[in-house]
């Protein structure tokens, strides 16, 4: 795959704050361009017994969400674990494993943040301007911005500001259960990226692009823990 070199990733936590400051200038929100027949998804374990870093692609079919390709890569990480830095210790794993790949994503989804972040790209947005495509952050928890209550039905939103900019959207995706936070992360905007979301989403929480890749993630540091 095609990447493209923005930066040096030996960098300290400084550096890689005012690189992310440079960044969200390069972000582009825009309605996604293309037919979808190829989704991502990516996701990044982290086990403390091996101090390794277990980082997933797979890819599947849309719009039956069939598994095509998967790839990983196992490396130990080289930057500290600083919430509103991760994209700097979780994408060089993450870059090695679509290396790999024989088939190029139409769109990737990621476990983390888009431009809902405190400097506007955070993993999706970052990984998305490396590989120049379509990202969208898809993350369990809110890093950034502020959102009313979500009504308990499937489909259902509230946006997430910082200030009076959107800056993602808190989405229900199963009854019963925590929303999602979504945010566009390149190449695609708020309203596409809810939509990609949901029709991913197989009766999981997660929709299944990132679900699988979180299974995979897990499973390889599962059994490498047990030495199996």
């Amino acid at each position: 795959m095609k990447l493209s070199p923005l930066h040096s990733w030996e960098v300290s936590p400084r550096e890689a704050v005012e690189i992310q400051r440079r960044l969200s200038e390069l972000v582009s929100l825009e309605q996604l361009k293309g037919k979808v027949n190829i989704i991502g998804g990516v996701d990044v374990s982290y086990s403390k017994s091996s101090q390794l870093l277990y980082a997933v692609v797979v890819l599947l079919s849309y719009p039956d969400l069939h598994l095509i390709e998967k790839s990983w890569s196992v490396s130990k990480p080289f930057f500290p674990y600083i919430p509103g830095l991760l994209s700097f210790r979780e994408i060089p794993p993450l870059l090695t494993a679509f290396e790999r790949l024989n088939s190029k994503p139409d769109v990737v989804m990621c476990d983390g943040q888009g431009i809902a972040h405190p400097r506007g790209v955070g993993l999706a947005s970052h990984l998305g301007l490396f590989l120049s495509l379509p990202t969208i952050g898809c993350a369990k928890s809110r890093l950034y911005g502020e959102y009313q209550p979500v009504d308990d039905r499937v489909g259902c939103f509230s946006l997430m500001k910082a200030g009076d900019k959107i800056i993602g959207a808190v989405v229900r995706t199963r009854q019963g259960v925590h929303p999602v936070f979504i945010s566009p992360g390149h190449k695609i905007n708020l309203k596409g990226s809810i939509a990609l979301v949901l029709k991913t989403c197989r009766g999981f929480r997660l929709p299944e692009p990132t679900r699988q890749a979180h299974l995979l993630s897990n499973r390889l540091r599962c059994s490498s823990s047990t030495g199996s």
